[in-house]
């Protein structure tokens, strides 16, 4: 009599190749991620690459490691009679292989609309902070002030809202600092000088 391992065996091995296109999609589907979260990124402030492919690789994992066997399990409780040719444990790791797959191909596309659909704004709050810098230029060339036209290179901006923000530009001493509060949402663009005179905070 032929032991059941013996004879389920080679079947075992022929699923298990039916099933062996998770992990390679894995790889290829996490670096393209990554570029995609780094060129079309998702928020204002952009991502750098290697934090994006990192962000990609957890979000993966938690896509192939719990959604994918959840999903894989719900679905094989409700299948018909498992294959004569074939041991049950062996269909359900080719079902959660290519259930995995499926959720890396679906994750390319989510992480492209997030980025498509964030643009717009990000190419807009990248078009104010420009008309403020011009707004700024012009009102201190303006100004008649020389200090602060001579200082102008010093200009930090800081984004309170959208289309709204807070431009510094350093005296001479470097310790004191003239502030204006810019608005582009005004047309045209409306300056008022801070009362304060305490500097944006600088990003590290």
């Amino acid at each position: 009599m032929v032991d059941p391992e013996q004879r389920f065996w080679p079947a075992r091995v022929r699923w298990r190749l039916r099933g062996a296109w998770m992990w390679p999609t894995f790889v290829a589907v996490t670096l393209l991620d990554g570029l995609l979260l780094h060129l079309l990124p998702p928020v204002r402030t952009g991502i750098d690459l290697i934090p994006a492919v990192l962000l990609a690789t957890f979000g993966n994992l938690v896509l192939i490691g719990a959604l994918g066997p959840w999903l894989a399990r719900r679905v094989w409780r409700r299948r018909s009679a498992a294959e004569p040719d074939a041991p049950p444990k062996a269909q359900l790791e080719v079902l959660t292989d290519r259930i995995g797959t499926g959720l890396l191909v679906a994750s390319v596309f989510g992480v492209l609309a997030a980025g498509l659909a964030a643009r717009p704004t990000v190419i807009a709050e990248t078009d104010a902070k420009e008309e403020a810098a011009r707004a700024i230029h012009a009102h201190i060339q303006a100004s008649g002030d020389p200090e602060l036209i001579r200082n102008e290179e010093t200009a930090h901006a800081a984004r309170l809202a959208d289309g709204y923000f807070r431009i510094c530009i350093a005296r001479d001493d470097r310790e004191r600092f003239a502030c204006f509060l810019v608005d582009t949402n005004e047309d045209p663009t409306a300056i008022v000088q801070d009362p304060s005179a305490e500097p944006n905070e600088v990003d590290p």
